[in-house]
Parts: C-alpha cells; structure tokens; sequence
C-alpha cells in the first residue's frame, strides 16, 4: 500500500512538472530596446536531408510563427526570403502567414523567418494542431512543404500559454 502511494505521488510530481515546463516562457530584448517573448523551438519535421523547428514568438501585442529550417540558405540569398507562408491545420482549412522578418543568429549558425499570425486566426492556431507547412525558400528550391511528424500540437500549446499569461 505504501508503495502505491509513493509511485502515485511521484506520478503527479512528474506530470505538474511536465505541464509546468510547457509553458518556460523565454524572454530577450531586441536592438531596439523592445522585449520579445518566445518558447524553445520544438522539432515539427526531421530527415536525413532537411528538419524545421518552430516556435512561438510575440511582443505582448501580435503573434509570430518563429521557422528554423535546415538547411538554410547562406545570408545574401536568406535575406531576399519574403514570400508568405502557408500552413495546413487540423481543421482542414488553409491559413497564409505574412513574412515579417528574417534573422541570422548564433554567428548565422541558426537562421529563423518570422511569419504574422493575423489576429483572426490567432483563435484557429489556439486549438488546432498543425498539419502541413509550404514555405517559398528563395534561392534554394522553390516551395518546400513539411508534412509534420513531431509535436503537431506545439503552436498551439504554445500560443495557449501567452493568451493564458495575458488572462
């Protein structure tokens, strides 16, 4: 009997802790003097050849789909990368994010776009798993579309973190 106590303690010791980590939210200033809020990125899309991580990112005012695809084109050729982005969710409806930014980091060891979530669809990504990205990779190949295998939820746990916080 004592046994089954412990290991149901030990149970909901490890589940809170899991739930509790969800939502680190990570915080840096930007060069402008502005705070961004933002999550590690989750691994959506791996293979030999190609994986994209994806995060969220927002500045308390809009919501930002954060991309790190690898491998990625050197910085002349990442920085003419404008083209909107297109994601697949759950819901079996298409939703198109405008390019907002692309940035270098790390030395340029990490190459991330950032995509506008529009305040319409910011409702839609809180409860719908993502299936599907198509993303325009100027100077590489044309479209290059990531069928999600890996933490097909993390957008959406995610962004449920920040509408949480702001509650």
């Amino acid at each position: 009997m004592e046994k089954i106590k412990f290991l149901v303690l030990f149970l909901c010791f490890i589940f809170t802790s899991i739930t509790i980590a969800q939502c680190d939210i990570k915080n840096r200033v930007q060069a402008d003097g502005s705070m961004l809020y933002y999550f590690d990125p989750a691994v959506f899309y791996t293979t030999k050849s190609k994986s994209l991580k994806i995060n969220i990112v927002t500045d308390k005012e809009h919501y930002f789909v954060a991309l790190q695809p690898t491998p990625f084109p050197d910085k002349k050729i990442g920085k003419k990368i404008k083209e909107d982005l297109v994601i697949h969710l759950a819901d079996k409806n298409i939703y198109k994010l405008t390019h907002y930014d692309t940035q270098y980091r790390r030395n340029d060891s990490i190459m991330q776009v950032l995509y506008l979530i529009d305040d319409k669809d910011v409702n839609a990504f809180s409860n719908y798993g993502a299936v599907t990205a198509e993303i325009n990779m100027e100077g590489t190949e044309f479209v290059r579309s990531y069928n999600f295998k890996l933490h097909k939820n993390a957008i959406m746990e995610q962004l449920n973190c920040f509408l949480k916080k702001e509650e």
